[in-house]
Order: structure tokens, then sequence, then C-alpha cells
């Protein structure tokens, strides 16, 4: 198996690839990367993060590991299907697309590239979340965000209108200084 940028951390089968694996591998996982988000067009599923490997086996079978942004997202057959699509068009006949669930995705693994791009479309990036140890996630029922800048004007004057916005990863907010509406993609 040829690995590359596969973030699990498993180890190649044989001991090295050929170029020609490199140059298969690098044009299915370029396939892949190319998937754009169903709930949010604007990015491809290597702008959220959520592309996280792609292996080629010795049989030609590519196989596309994804984490979803929660293990409940109504997308995942989507997207399963859209990225099964696009290496099959990249000349892969035999492609399995698998789910790597551990670790957990985070607003985190979203691209420099990708906050851009969700700004450049009036959805507020989400910032940065706080490092903390291994193990369990400590809950607070306090507020502990900080309210998200205006995509529109740059603004820190905002305010939630609602926690759930068109997709469960998003809440909807309202500038107080150019009365805009915009969403906001929460941190996870």
């Amino acid at each position: 198996m040829v690995t590359t940028a596969h973030e699990t951390g498993r180890a190649a089968a044989h001991a090295g690839p050929t170029a020609g694996d490199r140059t298969a591998a690098e044009r299915a996982r370029a396939a892949a990367a190319a998937v754009a988000d169903p709930e949010l067009p604007m990015l491809t599923l290597a702008d959220l993060g959520i592309l996280r490997g792609v292996d080629l086996d010795r049989d030609g079978t590519v196989q596309v590991w994804i984490t979803p942004t929660y293990s409940g997202c109504p997308a995942l057959a989507e997207m399963r299907a859209d990225v099964d699509r696009a290496v099959r068009s990249a000349g892969f006949d035999r492609v399995r697309v698998r789910m790597a669930l551990s670790p957990a995705w985070t607003t985190d693994w979203i691209t420099e590239e990708g906050r851009a791009k969700l700004a450049e479309h009036g959805i507020s990036p989400p910032g940065r979340a706080p490092r903390r140890a291994p193990g369990p996630v400590p809950l607070t029922l306090l507020p502990t965000r900080t309210a998200p800048r205006c995509p529109l004007c740059g603004a820190a004057d905002t305010e939630e209108l609602s926690r759930f916005g068109a997709t469960s990863c998003k809440s909807l907010h309202r500038c107080r200084s150019c009365l805009e509406p915009f969403e906001h993609v929460k941190e996870i």
C-alpha cells in the first residue's frame, strides 16, 4: 500500500512506492481533495479537514479516509458518493470510502484557505478551539465563546439570533454595526 497524506499513522505495507504508484496516489488524492462539501459548497473536503488520507493498495484499490464533522452528519452519504464518483472519474475502478472516527473532527482542522473562503461567502469562520489535555471534555454550562466578528464589515459587535442555523454546524447572528445577518460555523 502506498500512503499519501494519511494522518492515522498506519505504515505502508511494502518497502516503498514506485514512481507510478506515487503518481497514481497523487492523482487519486487530488480527485478526492477537490470534492465540494454538500452543505458548504464553497469549501472542499480538504478545506474542511474532512479528507484524512488516500491510500493506494497493491491491487489498485483506492481507499479514501474521511472524518465527518460529527457522526450523525446528514451529508455523510452524499460525501461518500461524491468522493467515490470523483476518484472513479480520475480513472480508478476500485474505490472504498472509509470513515476514520478517531480522533474526532474539530473545527481546528479547517484550513486557512477554507476559513478565508467562508468569510468571502459571508459566513463567519470558527475561532480556534482552546487546547486541552486528552480525555474527557469538561462540561461548562456558562458561555465560553466570544461573539464572532461580522464577515461582511469586520465589526466585533454582533449578537446571536439563533443557536441553530440552516445546518446544525452553524448558528445565526446579526451585526449591530451594519445590521446584516450572517451565519457562523460553530467551534467544535
